[in-house]
């Protein structure tokens, strides 16, 4: 028996479980261009939606709404208030920036069959919530967790998920009818897709790279760093490994 194998948790996952887990976060990628026109049918749709409803969330105040886009018509007005702010956020870059920023795909809001608007409901459960009281953006947070949730399920469904972020609050409100006291978290794009790429587009695209793993760990206070570390090694071990991994995973077929 491995060492590890001696060493793991009764409450550990069998290995086959632990490794789907895993694959599932690094071949997860933000889909903008790729989207299928098949149809995503309720049980898949119900399944991933579950899947974020049961996210953690401060104070259990559940703060989240899904709201399921279909109809073509307000997918347009979704579109329009992204196609104002693009526009507008495209004129705060400069030079080679402003310039690739242009050409980059940011959205797949009219060729996605569905989209996901994720809402946080800051009263929920009134004034005073358990983990809120001082720190009292967590119930966004919580949110976030549950558009965390929904991303993962959907990949694991086979589907591609976009968030689309560049609008101005009041647009997208008015285009969903969305009260003023909600807070929309994420306008997701969701369908079946062609393929996934092995990088994220914006990496691929020399946007920015993925940061070195071990450029971000500290060790006990903030901006001390350990390079010799048995912990970091692994780290650049592990980055390394789940890469691999991605870059040989679209050549596998469907059914892998």
């Amino acid at each position: 028996m491995s060492i590890e194998a001696a060493t793991q948790d009764i409450h550990a996952f069998a290995q086959k479980a632990r490794d789907a887990i895993y694959r599932t976060i690094f071949l997860r990628r933000d889909v903008r261009g790729q989207f299928l026109p098949k149809p995503v049918s309720d049980a898949v749709l119900s399944r991933i939606i579950t899947a974020a409803h049961y996210a953690p969330s401060v104070g259990f105040m559940q703060p989240w709404n899904f709201l399921v886009v279909r109809s073509a018509d307000v997918k347009r007005r979704v579109h329009s208030a992204f196609v104002r702010a693009h526009t507008e956020a495209a004129e705060m870059f400069e030079g080679e920036k402003r310039a690739t920023y242009k050409t980059l795909k940011l959205e797949g809001i009219l060729e996605s069959p569905v989209g996901i608007c994720i809402t946080c409901d800051r009263s929920r459960t009134g004034p005073v919530v358990i983990g809120r009281t001082h720190m009292k953006t967590m119930d966004l947070y919580s949110s976030v967790c549950a558009v965390q949730n929904l991303w993962l399920a959907a990949r694991a469904e086979g589907l591609g998920v976009g968030w689309v972020s560049i609008f101005q609050q009041a647009a997208l409100q008015q285009a969903l009818g969305i009260p003023k006291g909600i807070t929309p978290i994420a306008y997701l794009c969701v369908g079946y897709v062609s393929h996934f790429y092995a990088k994220p587009e914006l990496e691929s695209a020399g946007w920015l790279p993925r940061m070195p793993i071990e450029d971000l760990v500290y060790f006990e206070q903030w901006g001390c760093r350990d390079d010799e570390a048995l912990l970091v090694r692994q780290l650049i071990r592990d980055q390394a490994a789940a890469q691999a991994a991605a870059d040989v995973a679209p050549l596998e077929p469907a059914t892998a």
